[in-house]
């Protein structure tokens, strides 16, 4: 069984319907990269799979555990909902980091809550998972190449910096599957490639993400399987090859043709 299977994902706001039945399926480790003009419906796919949206139909299946079910008609508490969004970790196009916490406080925040929220411990076992919990962000922030910049305020770093300390914290809740919109749209471009340094690295080390973004060359150069969308629907899927070096349809191809035609 497929690591996440997503069934007919639709999605309206209004009168206006921005999902229209999404399927797709991944498998632990790999990469997948979604691509696709504004307005066609990534960043609420994105939105629905972190629990941002509520589809209005479909299902969600990470690692066999059916966490969205449209035909479930229950009422969930908010701590499940918490508790499903754990399994996907977001990494917006803005940063959204806390201006008023240092650069590790921001990582270690949601540990700290999840930890510590409501439970009575004992100050020695509180002590001990705090060490671990910073330590282990300590250990992010030099997965990202910021270790020297913990004690930072981030209205002290650059953007691409901002977007490594975002990574570092969306990592530090250990999710079972990373996701990045446009990641690096905020960006100037000079600072967009120590972003994508740290996405290639995570690849390396077997994660599973998704990846919004409209960086061509590196979708074609990270992912294992490209997904093209348009007007709300998976207009072409495939491995880089089949979908950049020979999209059948013709949508995916006059995308394709005015990206490489920016990119000139």
């Amino acid at each position: 069984m497929a690591f996440l299977q997503v069934n007919n994902i639709c999605k309206s706001f209004g009168k206006t319907e921005v999902l229209k039945g999404v399927d797709f399926s991944m498998e632990k480790g790999e990469v997948l990269v979604i691509i696709g003009s504004s307005g066609s419906g990534k960043t609420t796919l994105l939105r629905c799979l972190n629990f941002l949206e509520t589809p209005d139909r479909g299902s969600i299946t990470v690692n066999g555990q059916v966490l969205f079910d449209s035909e479930d008609n229950r009422d969930h508490s908010d701590r499940e909902k918490r508790e499903k969004r754990l399994h996907f970790g977001l990494v917006f196009q803005q940063f959204n980091l806390f201006p008023q916490y240092t650069v590790l406080k921001n990582i270690t925040l949601a540990p700290e809550l999840r930890a510590f929220g409501g439970k009575g411990s004992s100050r020695a076992d509180k002590k001990a998972e705090q060490e671990r919990i910073n330590a282990y962000s300590t250990e992010l922030l030099k997965k990202v190449g910021l270790e020297e910049k913990a004690d930072s305020y981030p209205c002290e770093l650059s953007g691409g910096q901002q977007q490594r300390v975002a990574i570092a914290r969306a990592l530090a809740m250990s999710p079972d599957i990373l996701c990045f919109d446009e990641p690096t749209s905020a960006l100037d471009p000079e600072l967009t490639g120590e972003v994508l340094k740290v996405i290639r690295g995570l690849k390396d080390s077997d994660r599973t993400m998704i990846v919004v973004t409209h960086e061509m060359s590196f979708a074609r150069g990270v992912a294992d399987k490209v997904i093209y969308m348009a007007d709300g629907v998976i207009e072409e899927y495939g491995t880089p090859d089949e979908v950049f070096g020979a999209p059948k349809s013709d949508k995916t191809k006059a995308f394709l043709e005015n990206a490489n035609q920016k990119d000139s």
